[in-house]
């Protein structure tokens, strides 16, 4: 495999990323509501399987 120069792998990098179709300031923010509303959804889940299982766990122990 040939080596490509620096100059080269600069005028790559640039070309490269000028085909990036970067989001919108709206798109960017209604992405961020969704992963904050998503994150809060999920950490209640898992609040409530965890506060489950050590439930089922404490009480298991009572029996022993």
């Amino acid at each position: 495999m040939a080596k490509t120069s620096p100059g080269e792998f600069i005028r790559q990098v640039r070309a490269e990323g000028s085909k990036v179709v970067w989001p919108t300031r709206q798109e960017t923010v209604t992405t961020a509501i969704f992963v904050g509303i998503m994150m809060l959804i999920l950490s209640v889940f898992f609040l409530g399987i965890d506060s489950l299982f050590g439930a089922v766990v404490r009480w298991l122990l009572t029996l022993a």
